[in-house]
């Protein structure tokens, strides 16, 4: 049997050890990155187009063009394969609380899976290159962003 001293010890050391396995988990059981990992993924790149329409633009006609917007991701077509490119396409009316907006009045995010697609998407794409051309009558001002997610 232990003496009194040495049990001490022992439920001293006891006590040290589960408090360390307690506080100080093993790394396998943090919680893991929440950023995504690009190491071995394709860039994908999120594209922002902003407007702000002129005046004199009609109700009609701003809904003719957030929704010409919204159709090339199903009308810009790979010119290898024929098949849509643009990977996800979304938009709507500005709608921020805090009045900065600075006349943006619409805002729509294009996802690519690649640079290369947003370079023929910019320079070549027939139905973009259309679109874009159609909109320059009744846009005041355009800005665009891009940035790939993680990315900074």
């Amino acid at each position: 049997m232990l003496s009194k001293p040495k049990l001490f010890i022992l439920a001293g050391l006891a006590f040290i050890a589960l408090f360390s396995f307690i506080s100080f988990p093993s790394r396998s059981s943090w919680p893991s990155d929440p950023r995504p990992s690009f190491t071995h993924a394709k860039m994908r790149i999120i594209h922002i187009v902003m407007f702000e329409f002129k005046e004199e633009a009609t109700a009609e006609e701003i809904a003719v063009i957030c929704n010409n917007m919204l159709a090339l991701k199903d009308k810009c077509l790979h010119p290898t394969t024929n098949t849509p490119y643009v990977k996800m396409a979304m938009g709507g009316k500005e709608n921020s609380p805090e009045g900065i907006a600075g006349g943006i009045t619409h805002a729509f995010i294009e996802e690519f899976e690649n640079e290369e697609d947003r370079k023929y998407y910019l320079e070549k794409d027939p139905a973009h290159l259309a679109f874009v051309k159609s909109v320059g009558p009744m846009v005041k001002k355009a800005q665009v962003v891009d940035f790939t997610p993680g990315v900074f």
